[in-house]
């Protein structure tokens, strides 16, 4: 008979496919571990099976639109920050895109986000990624920097996108019809993943940032207001990535 141990280890190596295979293969064991193991197993198929419904759910603006070509979503990620660049993403997924756990960004772990962004990196259409420095966003506003990083990133895209799905925004001179969808980050796939690819790029350049400017703690606030980050730049003075519009309240 095959060790406790040896089934746990099979069973938490399981791919979600293999799952009705060991409840066949263990369905007569009655040792008590056993059942437990089973019981936890049950207990990830159900997840799976929610997270496979939520995903359909989340591919009904793809599903609405797909028969007019590729369809792109795009989202942008650092419009609040005191300090580094907005950046924005632009995702075409295929059509039959099996990636489970998209979502948005801000409800994924840090971990969650670097393994999706390496899912997608391998499983998109194509990715355009587009940015605005602090520089351009002094110069022309946070939301007209955001519009200039949108439209960088769909650019970017090869082969170009016939529908765009935006989070909540319309993007000023683009040729390309486009559907603006509140919260849209949590209702479509293509937006989802393009915000992970929009805020792992920046997350990991603040990360860089942070290396020749640590007294900031880039790598940690990725150059939002927290306490400690105010209390830097009173101290030290603006870095070449702050915004000067945004940061003129905390400095003298």
């Amino acid at each position: 008979m095959q060790k406790i141990g040896e089934i746990k280890c099979e069973i938490q190596a399981a791919e979600p496919g293999e799952y009705a295979t060991l409840f066949e293969k263990y369905k007569e064991d009655t040792r008590s571990g056993v059942r437990k193991l089973l019981e936890q197993l049950h207990k990830k198929e159900e997840a799976y099976q929610k997270e496979l419904l939520r995903t359909e759910k989340m591919k009904e603006f793809e599903r609405k639109y797909e028969d007019l070509g590729y369809v792109c979503g795009i989202d942008e990620v650092g419009r609040g920050p005191l300090a580094g660049p907005v950046v924005a993403g632009a995702v075409i997924l295929p059509r039959d895109c099996k990636i489970l756990y998209l979502n948005d960004s801000k409800q994924l772990s840090a971990k969650k986000r670097d393994e999706l962004y390496d899912v997608i990196m391998e499983n998109a259409v194509a990715v355009g990624i587009g940015m605005a420095s602090p520089r351009r966003i002094d110069e022309i506003n946070i939301l007209q920097a955001t519009y200039e990083a949108m439209r960088e990133a769909v650019s970017k895209l090869e082969p170009v996108p016939q529908i765009l799905l935006n989070d909540a925004v319309t993007i000023p001179d683009v040729t390309i019809p486009q559907v603006p969808i509140i919260k849209g980050d949590a209702k479509s796939i293509s937006i989802a993943a393009a915000s992970i690819v929009a805020k792992v790029t920046r997350d990991r350049m603040m990360v860089e940032y942070d290396k020749v400017m640590p007294e900031y703690g880039f790598a940690s606030n990725k150059g939002y207001g927290a306490a400690a980050h105010i209390e830097a730049l009173k101290k030290y003075g603006p870095s070449p990535i702050h915004r000067a519009t945004f940061i003129k309240n905390f400095i003298g």
